[in-house]
């Protein structure tokens, strides 16, 4: 009999979050699952953003190993242009392709950066940013699109998201909007398992991974129904019909691992595991409003976007810092608010433009200096804490990175806009991510009701290749944890390491043509990114 083994990603997932639901009865088979098994905080990367985490928790790599930091990424070391992350910008193999390339099948729906779509053995319907009229382009194998589009409330566009709803997430929406913004995340999530449960049937793989995304937006948006600490004593009518809705949500993901776990029965290894976890963002920190206050930033002869109700981050403006900033007069300026990173510009090639490379160091220096003593109305201290590239991203792409990386007293994320003050307190608190994810597994060798010592995300890869009897590469930064399996177990199937991985896989063959974007894939990329509160 084969080895089976289920990967479920749950976007954001958070005990803070989850254990009231599993206590209240709101998620009775999660509840079972995890005194069956073993359950971990799981730390993630920095930053705790969606791209570089879950390629971390795909590769066992750390970002400068894997060269993935933002939603974008940089064209060179020192340029200032930036295009969009893509699976052909992941610099070392996944789990998908190191299983497949083992004469395993495997399964991947709905995980970022797939497209285009990596040749493996098995199946891909890619996630993210996908441009949902290039869907059948990121699906693999080439006629899988045509046999999911058959499928009973099939929609393409509703897949990849709806741009209009989910920059909503973020920027909020009127009281009256919420209902149905609720509603189509419950509906998504539904379809994405429809699809999981056809190829489950169609085509049972060895390794079978699905991301149910819904519960980072609903976290975003609706925060304060859902965290105990901001529920309101004595709620409205309209309040509770809200958090009635999330709880449907949390309601239904319940039911969906129930059905999951009862298809692959009791030999099979189930993971799941979160790219970060989730907390309250109190205040807003404008980031490039504080840089030219300092002298290190100038616009160019033009108003800065500034923020508005309905603008707070700067979601909007993806690449477009390359025209709005006066690069005779910046030093350092921050282009997306996902990474929380700061980047500093040095001369390069005579053009006089930034600080000279033999002031890198005390430049750096002083600014991080400054960056400690930034407060608050109320005399707090903003950031909590500063990494130099060299720290957060050591790695052959490190120089991709931003030169420094900032974590918030509130783990918030910045605000690229200009404002009238550098550090104002949020109207209603939202939710942000933070570095505490979720583990938790059960199977053959597995552990029964144990709380383990706090996991890494790189530890999930090689925990996945072990499930399935395969060898871990040796450069893999993560590692088996032993304290998840039976030491009987583990004596009789010891963790065997193999030579390192080869580079990522090459894209598959409808894929191999370069994928070009017409202007209005393009703006509804960019649109995607403000949509999920990373751009402006």
């Amino acid at each position: 009999m084969k080895n089976q083994t289920i990967l479920i990603g749950v976007d954001g997932a958070t005990f803070s979050i989850l254990n009231p639901l599993m206590n209240e009865g709101v998620m009775p088979f999660l509840k079972q699952f995890m005194v069956s098994g073993v359950r971990a905080e799981l730390q993630s990367v920095i930053p705790p953003l969606t791209p570089p985490a879950w390629t971390s928790l795909m590769t066992g790599r750390s970002p400068g190993q894997h060269g993935i930091f933002d939603f974008s990424v940089k064209e060179s070391p020192g340029s200032q242009l930036v295009h969009i992350a893509s699976s052909r910008d992941v610099g070392c193999e996944t789990i998908w392709s190191l299983v497949s390339r083992q004469g395993m099948r495997v399964t991947s729906l709905n995980f970022p950066l797939m497209f285009p779509p990596p040749r493996i053995n098995g199946n891909v319907v890619p996630g993210g940013l996908m441009p949902w009229r290039q869907l059948r382009l990121g699906c693999h194998p080439s006629d899988l699109y045509d046999r999911l589009k058959a499928l009973p409330g099939f929609n393409a566009r509703e897949l990849a998201m709806d741009v209009e709803q989910e920059e909503k997430a973020v920027e909020g929406c009127p009281p009256e909007e919420y209902e149905g913004w609720v509603e189509q995340h419950i509906r998504r999530e539904q379809r994405w398992f429809e699809i999981l449960r056809y190829l489950m049937y169609q085509d049972s793989c060895e390794l079978t991974a699905i991301l149910f995304d819904g519960m980072d937006k609903l976290q975003h948006l609706c925060w304060r129904f859902l965290d105990p600490a901001y529920l309101s004593g004595t709620p409205s009518a309209w309040e509770q019909r809200i958090r009635n809705l999330c709880r449907q949500y949390f309601r239904q993901l319940d039911q969906f691992l129930a059905e999951i776990a009862a298809l692959v029965g009791p030999d099979a290894t189930i993971i799941i595991a979160s790219d970060h976890g989730f907390g309250a963002q109190t205040e807003i920190f404008f980031i490039n409003t504080w840089l030219e206050q300092q002298g290190y930033l100038a616009w160019a002869n033009q108003a800065p976007p500034r923020e508005t109700n309905s603008a707070k981050l700067g979601t909007g403006l993806l690449a477009r810092h390359v025209y709005l900033l006066d690069w005779e007069l910046t030093t350092a300026y921050t282009p997306t608010p996902s990474s929380n990173g700061i980047h500093i510009v040095v001369a390069r090639d005579g053009s006089g433009k930034g600080i000279p490379p033999a002031d890198y160091g005390r430049f750096r220096a002083d600014l991080m200096e400054s960056l400690r003593k930034v407060i608050n109305a109320v005399g707090e201290l903003v950031v909590s804490h500063i990494w130099t590239r060299e720290q957060a991203f050591a790695g052959p792409y490190m120089e991709l990175a931003p030169d420094l990386t900032l974590a918030l007293r509130d783990s918030g994320q910045v605000s690229i806009l200009a404002s009238d003050a550098p550090v104002k307190p949020r109207y209603e608190p939202s939710g942000t991510h933070r570095p505490e994810g979720i583990f938790m597994a059960v199977g053959p060798g597995i552990n029964q009701g144990i709380s383990l010592p706090q996991l890494s995300i790189l530890d999930v890869a090689p925990t996945v290749l072990y499930s399935l009897g395969l060898a871990i590469p040796e450069d893999m930064e993560g590692r088996v944890p032993a304290g998840a399996f039976k030491p009987s177990w583990l004596q009789a199937r010891p963790v065997r390491v193999t030579a390192s991985a080869r580079p990522s896989m090459p894209a598959s063959p409808q894929a191999t043509v370069e994928i070009m974007y017409t202007e209005e894939e393009e703006a509804e990329l960019a649109a995607r990114l403000r949509a999920l509160g990373y751009i402006e």
